[in-house]
């Protein structure tokens, strides 16, 4: 008998995924463990493990296509059997703020000639009339006819305004009419750059000619297509959701405070003197957690009208990726040796620049610190990742000249910031939290106990 294999809820909040690759085909033996797909979520691309064993018999959604969770992907049963039928689930169309180019189709290539050359795509002759602009909200409405002579002609019927008996409708004659209006009769383009503009799906106004009296080039096309609009992944549109709403819907307050970051740097060279090698954010991340022990109003969470104070203190760590950036966490940090903290991070790093990271080890963080030491920055600010009441900004450690029992010498200063949310914590409630941090961070004696 034949079995249904689902595309499996990966977290909470997930409620569509988008296969992202097939690793096998129809027809292929398949075993227990063997990876069937990969699935991109809001946070990740995941890898799906086979839970049952026989022969693929059918692939039911695409690679590309967003759909719901737990809606069936494959098929799996005994060669020759027979398949159920099953309608492949309707794909979930997100709505995007980012207007898309005009929708045309290919239309036939201009002649070829041996050599490019400088050619006018005039229309037919047209009357002259008035143009003026299509309000910004206009929509326009063409005729099949208006449609085909746009396709053919590279013209973007957004801008083309219509005078059709029905309200809003485009025509041919209204077509025609922006064509001599614009300028368009005086437009030159090569027919190579002209087929490469249709493929590209451009709107011939709006490329702007570098060659000789103005002609579009290919290079003119090439450098139009590569600004039309990207639509973001799907990791990217998470991230700029979460982080709009943060900034409007939290009042963010910072406090910055400068850290002598001598101690930590004797502390490491005499561990690497006895092999053992740990990063300076290793003993960042445990004078966080034990600062945030001594003042919890950094480690709750709060909706504006209550607050909810976190017994456990599990920190989020925030990795870079190319595609965006995602905040694998450490839990129970403060309890945690830095060995173990260092171990712990590692692995989740690798995960997260592998794709590999699994939606629960992003979960359940209650304070993040986002470090670009790395980086050669003097000081940023953060944003709060909602459903938490700060983040901490750690910055470059650097030369700086400052005065030690009045005398000027040079130190490797730190620039740490944190980012609180004013609904639950007070201003001085941050300060001491970052002085907590600089404390513990210049202390010989937490140093020595640490590690």
């Amino acid at each position: 008998m034949s079995t249904l294999i689902p595309i499996p809820k990966l977290g909470q909040s997930e409620e569509t995924v988008k296969i992202e690759k097939w690793r096998v085909k129809e027809g292929d033996k398949i075993k227990k463990g063997d990876i069937l797909f990969e699935v991109e979520t809001d946070k990740a691309v995941l890898e799906v493990e086979s839970q049952f064993e026989g022969t693929l018999l059918k692939i039911i959604i695409p690679a590309g296509k967003e759909v719901p969770v737990m809606a069936t992907a494959a098929v799996i049963g005994n060669p020759g059997e027979e398949i159920p039928k099953i309608d492949a689930p309707k794909t979930i169309e997100k709505k995007t703020d980012v207007k898309k180019p005009a929708d045309v189709k290919a239309a036939a290539a201009p002649a070829k000639s041996a050599e490019p050359q400088a050619v006018s795509h005039a229309g037919a002759p047209v009357q002259q009339a008035s143009y003026a602009p299509a309000p910004p909200d206009f929509k326009a409405k063409p005729s099949p006819r208006a449609r085909k002579f746009a396709e053919d002609y590279l013209i973007n019927l957004d801008n083309v305004p219509g005078s059709g008996g029905e309200i809003g409708r485009v025509t041919e004659a209204d077509v025609k009419r922006y064509l001599d209006a614009s300028g368009y009769s005086k437009k030159l383009i090569t027919p190579s750059a002209f087929n490469l503009a249709k493929r590209e799906k451009l709107a011939l106004l709006e490329i702007e000619g570098t060659g000789e009296n103005s002609r579009v080039t290919i290079a003119d096309v090439k450098a139009t297509a590569s600004e039309k609009p990207r639509a973001f992944s799907t990791m990217r549109k998470v991230i700029a959701k979460r982080l709009t709403e943060s900034k409007q819907k939290i009042p963010h307050f910072y406090v910055t405070v400068s850290i002598d970051m001598s101690e930590v740097s004797k502390k490491r060279k005499a561990l690497k003197d006895q092999g053992i090698s740990m990063s300076v954010n290793l003993f960042i991340i445990k004078a966080v957690a034990l600062a945030l022990k001594e003042f919890p109003m950094l480690n709750a969470e709060t909706d504006g009208l209550s607050v909810k104070y976190k017994s456990k203190v599990n920190i989020g760590v925030a990795v870079s990726l190319e595609s965006g950036l995602v905040v694998p966490v450490v839990r129970n940090t403060d309890k945690k040796a830095l060995d173990e903290i260092q171990s712990e991070v590692s692995e989740l790093a690798e995960k997260a620049r592998t794709g590999k990271l699994q939606p629960d080890e992003m979960k359940g963080g209650t304070f993040t610190i986002s470090n670009m030491g790395m980086l050669n920055v003097e000081n940023f600010s953060a944003i709060i990742n909602p459903g938490e009441t700060a983040i901490l900004a750690v910055s470059s450690a650097m030369p700086t000249p400052v005065v030690r029992d009045g005398q000027v010498v040079i130190r490797d200063m730190m620039k740490i910031t944190v980012s609180a949310d004013h609904r639950a914590v007070d201003g001085s409630d941050a300060a001491k939290f970052a002085n907590a941090v600089k404390l513990k961070l210049e202390s010989v004696e937490f140093l020595n106990r640490e590690v």
